[in-house]
């Protein structure tokens, strides 16, 4: 009984304040004017081109860099890891008690 009131009440409270709203709207027409970019595609000489490094020179390289140039990580087998993670697994603080449901 109280759930079938308070949704009369609810109900009754939304239509009042959606007929009080209702002479406040405007009924004038909203018009919408886009945006006005007149030199937004206008055509222009090309730009010389610029160098983004102070000195405004340009260098390049050919060729490849041997592999050994660069640090190689050094990856840990999946079974070693597997093994450390099982011991950081076993140290870890266990429950005292266990819930079933």
């Amino acid at each position: 009984m109280n759930r079938i009131f308070l949704m009369v009440c609810l109900l009754s409270a939304s239509a009042a304040f959606g007929q009080n709203y209702v002479g406040y709207l405007n009924s004038e027409p909203q018009v919408y004017h886009a945006p006005d970019h007149p030199a937004h595609a206008s055509y222009a000489a090309i730009a010389q081109e610029r160098g983004i490094v102070t000195g405004g020179f340009v260098s390049i390289a050919t060729g490849e860099k041997p592999a050994s140039d660069f640090p190689q990580v050094v990856a840990m087998p999946l079974g070693d890891a597997a093994r450390e993670l099982k011991k950081q697994h076993a140290q870890l603080k266990k429950a005292r008690k266990v819930w079933e449901n």
